[in-house]
């Protein structure tokens, strides 16, 4: 019989699997603030993404949030409908209650964001 020891002290594993997201897209709408029953205020928008003109130019529009009162926080909080922004995070499925029902939803839960290029104002 063939055992396999782990990881000796100290020792770092590198293991196969991630959860990174990496995006560049467009907001599609305001920025909004809610406050879960928490208390924890959480800031969500959705980020269209353009797929590959082999696709057939389609999009992805993705739920993107920022949980508590961080840097990042505020600074999406200013992000506007028609910006492009980069972010990074990971996905997750969050679950809640809806009157009676249990329900859940995947969300990118985003660590970093930077505006790309400001929506153009008529």
């Amino acid at each position: 019989m063939t055992t396999t020891a782990g990881p000796a002290a100290g020792e770092q594993t590198e293991q196969p699997w991630r959860n990174e997201v990496h995006l560049v897209g467009r907001i599609s709408g305001e920025v909004v603030v809610r406050v879960m029953p928490s208390g924890d205020p959480v800031r969500t928008w959705r980020l269209v993404v353009p797929r590959p003109e082999a696709d057939g130019g389609r999009v992805d529009t993705l739920d993107c949030a920022v949980w508590g009162e961080t840097g990042l926080a505020r600074r999406v909080g200013g992000w506007r409908p028609d910006d492009v922004v980069a972010v990074s995070g990971v996905v997750r499925r969050r679950f809640y209650r809806a009157g009676t029902l249990t329900q859940s939803r995947v969300e990118i839960v985003v660590s970093s964001g930077r505006v790309v290029r400001r929506a153009t104002r008529a």
